[in-house]
């Protein structure tokens, strides 16, 4: 479970607040959906929430734990996938993955057997000897919701995690999640295609200049909205009215 009371997000030489006054609660084995425009404080409240940055002000617990205190024992407890890559493209997939696996001090036995089987599932597995340089977008974006999970985090922070991918490369993504989710993976979700997110997430918080707009499920949303028949709906007259 994830709590945030009283969040504010200041950025030095910036006159507004990222964040501000911004309360949530995630409870565990949610997929949890951040929606907002650019500049809503997605991103930011995700790197605060993976422990990158530090919050201005206010009260952060995730799974009973207070980050100022045991940043290290929850820096165990999640996982993090970046939306920009998080891989080294010199290095194949197995270079990749065993190094992040190293950081997570899986051991080389465990790990081993974790990217044969991890890249098998998502069909990579013929791929590991080759250069992530030389994968597609969908690849890579394959490999680096991997190098997030080899530790089997029981909270895994997804910043726009089907950013430039292939048809093919989306499903085989969106179908993974989906069943780490049913073996109990709490998730945190940020993207822009709101049809994803009313397909994938359980619930959703809507954001805009900083602060929470609304928080949901997407079906009880879209009936409480006139006039929606989509998540979409929602979103463009919540935001458009904040």
């Amino acid at each position: 479970m994830i709590e945030i009371e009283k969040l504010y997000k200041k950025y030095k030489d910036s006159d507004n607040f990222a964040l501000e006054d911004f309360n949530l609660t995630i409870r565990q084995n949610e997929i949890h959906g951040l929606l907002g425009p650019n500049g809503a404080g997605k991103t930011t409240l995700m790197s605060i929430l993976s422990g990158l940055i530090q919050p201005t002000s206010g009260n952060i617990v995730i799974n009973g734990l207070d980050p100022k205190k045991s940043l290290r024992t929850i820096q165990k407890q999640i996982g993090i996938v970046p939306q920009d890559y998080a891989l080294y493209p010199t290095l194949t997939a197995r270079e990749n993955l065993e190094f992040f696996g190293k950081i997570y001090n899986v051991s080389s036995k465990e790990l081993h057997r974790k990217i044969e089987t991890l890249t098998e599932r998502i069909g990579m597995n013929q791929f590991l000897d080759k250069k992530v340089e030389s994968f597609s977008g969908g690849m890579k974006r394959r490999i680096n919701l991997l190098a997030g999970i080899l530790h089997q985090p029981e909270i895994l922070f997804l910043d726009e995690p089907t950013v430039g991918v292939d048809i093919q490369s989306k499903l085989i993504l969106m179908n993974y999640l989906k069943e780490l989710h049913q073996n109990g993976m709490t998730i945190v979700y940020t993207s822009h295609h709101m049809a994803e997110a009313e397909d994938f997430c359980t619930y959703v918080t809507i954001m805009n200049q900083g602060k929470s707009i609304v928080t949901d499920c997407p079906k009880t949303l879209i009936v409480q909205q006139p006039n929606a028949q989509y998540l979409e709906d929602v979103f463009l007259s919540l935001t458009k009215l904040a």
